[in-house]
């Protein structure tokens, strides 16, 4: 990193002295970003050596770090200083191009401008009046990314024909995307009920795979619902563990003889145990039997339908209700930055909108924006949508394009290594940049035999900082998890990974 200045002197702790405490001193403003922008330029140029797994245990912090707080003021070289000292050595690196467990962390050069200038301008836009730039920016970033997507204009903001009924707002996550969407299927199917209140609640049944998020139970458990009327599925190699359609609709005729209302569906677009495509059509046309809402959590995946060549995966999209992709996975643009489209925004603004007299302007009163606000759980919010139109502008849809193709190329070929080497096993089909694999059983070995050489395959790789994977469970199989996609990522890393991971198993095998 760069040298270190530590003479009091050079630094302007309360900007002038005579004014007292100023926070946001220019010219202090101006040395702190120099020196961060620096201490990022050089986090990157050494990322690839540092280990990606930290040696650290549960409380290194406090005890290399003083456990009060301080009451006099310091020079910010000191926190520079700490920062470099004890808190890099306990990360756990996800931009590191050896990163390759659970889904990328994307980032760009862009991206992090845009959230740093996002940052420093610290606008609360709850109403379009709050922040006009704002709103506009979030608006018009999501219906780019709804065109780069072809989403039909049904999920629009704004169409040829003017402001659409459909839109979209960012939010932090997908499990927030997922959670105002059942609220709103939830106050939907009570009033289709003819309830009073909630007290139909108990009523009401949702539904998805087993191999859906632990985040869609979680959300269904905010919004509500009854545990005992979520509905997860099982899937199996049949189907490579997506959803299937025929299953889905006996389990909802069979609820709907039982005096219960089938409410809202999940289908996903990449799953993140195996990356599995739920048949999106195929689950809109069951669900239209019960009027049922349909959700589409592409967060993962739902980047690579930027390309022609993977558009597919979303057919039948035109029929649901609501789809959500997060540009912070795998579209190069830093968390947190979840997008949420819908095909009629008053059905989530109906059950969201709060109207406080503080808040009232006329803008919101005319009916010509949406406040974001009444998308969404709470009332703050980010200027999220800097980031992501600076991504898209100074890119474009070619480069963007590339980069998805780039990862799935390196996937590819990855997958070729482990099919070309008998000792394993691919244990689905890849989809997108992700592989499923694992050392198979062979000799005497049973499957028991081969679960632990797999996590110890996967201990072992983790142990020498030199790669970073993460497992799951696929038809009661322990799997690694390989997830190409780091901004830094080069095909030279996943043959070194590939060269490690062989090495590694060779040793085991051996033992």
């Amino acid at each position: 990193m760069g040298s270190l200045d530590t003479n009091p002197a050079a630094f302007s702790v309360f900007g002038d002295d005579a004014a007292g405490f100023q926070p946001l001193n220019a010219e202090d403003v101006r040395s702190y970003l120099h020196k961060a922008v620096d201490f990022i330029s050089d986090y990157y140029k050494s990322l690839e050596s540092l280990p990606v797994l930290p040696d650290v245990k549960p409380g290194y912090l406090q005890n290399e770090l003083q456990a009060a707080p301080p009451t006099s003021s310091a020079p910010f070289d000191v926190a520079m200083k700490e920062l470099r000292a004890s808190v890099v050595p306990g990360m756990t690196h996800w931009a590191s191009p050896n990163f390759f467990a659970f889904f990328p962390s994307t980032n760009s050069a862009a991206a992090i401008a845009g959230d740093l200038i996002a940052s420093a301008m610290n606008t609360v836009g709850f109403t379009w009046q709050a922040n006009p730039a704002a709103t506009e920016m979030e608006v018009l970033a999501l219906d780019w990314l709804a065109q780069l997507l072809r989403l039909p204009a049904s999920f629009m903001n704004r169409t040829a024909a003017g402001r659409g009924t459909g839109g979209g707002v960012i939010l932090g996550t997908t499990s927030e995307a997922m959670l105002v969407t059942l609220v709103a299927a939830r106050d939907a199917a009570l009033r289709r009920s003819g309830s009073e209140g909630v007290a139909g609640l108990p009523r009401l049944a949702v539904y998805a795979a087993d191999q859906t998020h632990s985040t869609f139970f979680k959300a269904c458990r905010l919004a509500g619902f009854d545990p005992a009327n979520i509905r997860s599925i099982p899937t199996g190699p049949e189907t490579d563990y997506a959803l299937d359609p025929a299953k889905l609709l006996e389990v909802m005729e069979a609820d709907v003889a039982a005096g219960l209302v089938p409410t809202y569906i999940c289908a996903t677009v990449g799953t993140t145990s195996s990356n599995a495509v739920d048949p999106v059509g195929a689950i809109a046309d069951a669900a239209a039997l019960f009027n049922a809402w349909v959700h589409v959590d592409a967060a993962y995946a739902g980047s690579a339908c930027i390309c022609p060549e993977f558009r597919h995966h979303l057919a039948g999209v035109e029929r649901v209700d609501s789809i959500s992709m997060s540009p912070h996975k795998w579209l190069l643009t830093c968390l947190d930055c979840t997008c949420l489209w819908v095909r009629d925004t008053h059905r989530l603004t109906d059950s969201l909108e709060t109207n406080p007299e503080y808040l009232k302007n006329d803008a919101s009163d005319s009916g010509a924006v949406t406040d974001l606000k009444d998308m969404q759980v709470g009332v703050g919010r980010r200027f999220r949508g800097l980031k992501l139109w600076m991504v898209m502008r100074t890119y474009g849809a070619a480069k963007l394009q590339e980069h998805i193709r780039s990862d799935v190329a390196m996937a590819k070929m990855f997958e070729e290594n482990v099919r070309s080497d008998d000792r394993f096993e691919v244990v689905v089909p890849r989809n997108f940049a992700l592989v499923c694999f694992r050392i198979k059983p062979h000799g005497g070995m049973t499957e028991e035999d081969a679960d632990e050489a797999n996590h110890e395959l996967m201990e072992r790789l983790n142990r020498t900082g030199k790669a970073y994977l993460a497992h799951t469970v696929v038809g009661g199989k322990f799997v690694l998890r390989f997830a190409v996609g780091s901004s830094l990522q080069e095909e030279r890393h996943v043959r070194s990974a590939w060269e490690l991971i062989k090495k590694t198993t060779a040793e085991i095998m051996q033992d």
